[in-house]
């Protein structure tokens, strides 16, 4: 009789509002006191669930130290769940000695257990706030100032011993609010044993503050004595995170990110929302961690920052294990050493693989080619015996030949044992002998393996031709600066674009990029803003439409105020809306929205990806021969992108693209070619894509506009030396 499993499955879980979370576990399993010394992670049959509606299905998912993984994969399939999960410490088999820390859209860090050190200081720069945003420095920093000024100081003894006393319950109570967060969040046995734990911290509270009340310790020698032991245990922990050069290294971050040095002294209060991003994920790059999770952390920046960013990541932080969720391809592909891909065929899987996303992509391609080859010519070697046996038969039953049945039976048995797979596993030769266990058949067989489905995105009808020749907008010596600024935003803009034209606008937040379109946007309504200097003549009769960088956080804010109001109801009440309810809803579900969602779900409870699409929606419905794209990936999946760029490649209206994504301009404004969307080797991609002729990038700086002759490639060159000179 076989000896029962050491192993148990899915009935170590932990679980916490909607999110449950279970895992394979050891029976000898003890929460990071079976390996102190380990930071890795090994998780196998892992599976998440969020409302019901489970995400990821007996996953293994291992993540070795000083190694950089992406998390790949489409919107909805679980990845900032899966780092939420690890963040807040509901994985089970995850050894609780190490420190995790997430940057997401809500940051989550496994160390901000309890609140922080001290408020909020109001008048705190950026430079004070980034340096003191690591919690455990700070906690470890006022345990230091306060010993020493009670030891070293030669305070006397009563104060010693109420310093001494007041950081024990200090520390009593960080160990509690540990214990009552672990404990609320998990179930069953572990969740047992975490409530015992829970009593056990209660208890030694108790005894803190029993002692500290009484002033519990015998003498002063012994107060002395434990002082100095905490004061050092203190400043080793102070010196193994490199505390002292936090500021250096705050400053370095903050200025890689694009802060000036005036920035940095300003007070944290006075900065935009898209500052304080930056300033979150600059609190996260300073701090030591085992494993650092950073969810869509290229959002909201502009080139400069993130190619720093991706500097940093692959240098500053080579020995430290990070996980990135990032849909710019670019990006991905410099940060990644091992790819992370959540499946949807095979569902709910995790695939890795040891290289980033376009050379899993390329190796996907090639084993496609290799396999289908494969396939096909045993087919035709299979059916030459099958036609070879038939013929056999037929003969032998002609002339009453057992011998010849014999033969073909032999025959017939031989197809069997060689049809399927021709290597071994180990890409050697076949042997029967290499393939242990009960099987079907002698071999395995020949799996094709493929991409999970394309985003298939279609655009409404091509803009109609305008009936008199001429320029869709120009821009004629134009200036512009804000009443009582004195600092000009644009200055002597010359800029024509002509029906089909493609131009992309590059540079630095804050550039005068925007500034562009809304200028354009009040010339073609008859509204502000307008030039200070200059003129912008429109074409009478053509339709401009936009997509704005903020359309997202738009939609979402009327989705709060009209609670009712739905995507297609949202569409269906624009001003320039002539269709039918019929037509708002083929018009979405080419965009990617169909069935209940549309009609049933409130704006407010829409993803970002798609509320993208209800906004692309409201810019595409009347066809307009000139849209202008401000930033229109910023909440879209990778794979969605690509779906995107494969309808634009289509699209015979002029585009006027603002993005920081070097992949979508090159593909849509530069027209290079898009690897995801066919295979080079078979001549799949469309001919239009090759003979099309490519649009112009500009540069946006200084206040001025600078042709660039070689595209979006020269930008990347000029960020590339820019970023250079800033060092790490």
């Amino acid at each position: 009789m076989p000896k029962p499993s050491k192993l148990s499955k899915g009935v170590q879980g932990a679980e916490d509002g909607n999110l449950v979370v279970t895992s394979q576990q050891s029976r000898f399993h003890v929460d990071a006191v079976d390996a102190p010394s380990s930071k890795d992670i090994d998780v196998k049959d892992l599976t998440l669930s969020v409302g019901g509606r489970e995400l990821l299905d007996h996953i293994h998912l291992r993540i070795v130290e000083g190694v950089h993984y992406v998390l790949a994969g489409r919107n909805g399939t679980g990845k900032s769940s899966l780092l939420r999960a690890l963040a807040e410490r509901r994985v089970p088999g995850v050894p609780s000695n190490l420190r995790l820390l997430l940057l997401g859209q809500t940051r989550v860090s496994s160390d901000a257990l309890t609140d922080p050190v001290e408020p909020e200081d109001p008048s705190r720069s950026v430079l004070d706030h980034v340096t003191r945003s690591d919690q455990r420095r700070e906690r470890a920093l006022k345990t230091a100032n306060s010993l020493s000024a009670a030891i070293e100081e030669k305070a006397d003894s009563k104060k010693i011993v109420q310093t001494v006393l007041a950081l024990k319950v200090d520390e009593a109570k960080q160990e509690l609010a540990e214990a009552q967060l672990i404990a609320a969040r998990r179930s069953g046995a572990r969740g047992s044993k975490a409530r015992q734990v829970l009593i056990e911290k209660e208890n030694s509270l108790n005894a803190a503050q029993e002692r500290l009340e009484q002033s519990n310790i015998d003498d002063e020698q012994e107060a002395v004595k434990t002082g100095i032991e905490m004061l050092e245990a203190t400043r080793l922990a102070l010196e193994s995170m490199d505390a002292g050069s936090t500021e250096s290294r705050a400053r370095t971050v903050l200025l890689g990110l694009g802060f000036s040095e005036a920035q940095i002294e300003k007070q944290f209060t006075s900065l935009s929302g898209g500052w304080r991003t930056r300033c979150d994920l600059a609190c996260a790059l300073i701090q030591n961690t085992d494993v650092l999770m950073l969810d869509e952390p290229t959002n909201f920046l502009d080139l400069p920052a993130i190619v720093w960013l991706q500097r940093y990541v692959e240098t500053s932080l080579s020995k430290t294990s990070v996980v990135v969720v990032t849909h710019d391809r670019d990006f991905a592909d410099a940060v990644a050493q091992e790819l992370l891909l959540v499946r949807l065929t095979p569902a709910k899987t995790l695939e890795v693989f040891k290289g980033n996303l376009t050379e899993y992509e390329n190796e996907k391609r090639r084993q496609i080619r290799r396999m289908t080859k494969m396939a096909a010519a045993q087919e035709k070697k299979t059916k030459h015996m099958e036609d070879t046996v038939t013929k056999n038969i037929k003969a032998a039953k002609r002339t009453g030949d057992d011998k010849k049945l014999k033969q073909a039976a032999s025959r017939r048995k031989k197809i069997d044992e060689r049809s399927g797979m021709e290597v071994s596993a180990t890409g050697g030769r076949f042997k029967v002998s290499d393939r242990m266990g009960f099987f079907n058949s002698t071999r395995a067989e020949i799996e094709i393996p493929g991409f999970d489905p394309p985003v298939n995105i279609t655009l409404p009808d091509q803009p109609t031709e305008l009936r008199h020749p001429g320029p869709l907008f120009s821009f004629e010596k134009v200036s512009f600066t804000y009443p009582k600024s004195g600092i000009w935003q644009l200055k002597d803009i010359d800029l024509v674009m002509h029906p089909g034209d493609r131009i992309g606008l590059a540079g630095l937040n804050g550039s005068g990029k925007s500034t562009m379109v809304k200028l354009l946007m009040g010339a073609t309504s008859g509204g502000t803003p307008r030039p200070t200097k200059g003129s912008i003549t429109v074409h009478s009769k053509a339709r401009v439409a936009c997509y704005s960088q903020h359309a997202v956080e738009e939609l979402e804010e009327l989705g709060k105020q009209q609670p009712e109001k739905t995507a297609l109801s949202h569409l269906m009440q624009q001003e320039d809306w002539t269709g039918d309810e019929q037509a708002a809803r083929g018009l979405l579900a080419k965009l990617g929205l169909r069935g209940n969602i549309v009609a049933e779900v409130p704006l407010s409870s829409l993803s970002g990806g798609q509320r993208v699409r209800v906004a692309l929606a409201q810019v595409f419905h009347s066809s307009p021969h000139l849209i202008v794209l401000d930033e229109v990936t910023t909440h879209l999946d990778a794979d969605t992108i690509d779906g995107l760029i494969e309808a634009l490649k289509s699209w015979e209206g002029a585009l006027l693209v603002i993005t920081h994504d070097r992949h979508f301009m090159r593909c849509v404004v530069d027209r290079e070619k898009n690897e995801k969307g066919g295979d080079e080797e078979d001549g799949s991609d469309s001919d239009e894509s090759e003979t099309a002729t490519p649009g112009v990038v500009y540069h946006v700086r200084k206040a001025g506009l600078r042709k660039l002759e070689r595209g979006m490639q020269q930008y990347e060159d000029i960020v590339a030396k820019t970023v250079a000179k800033l060092g790490l």
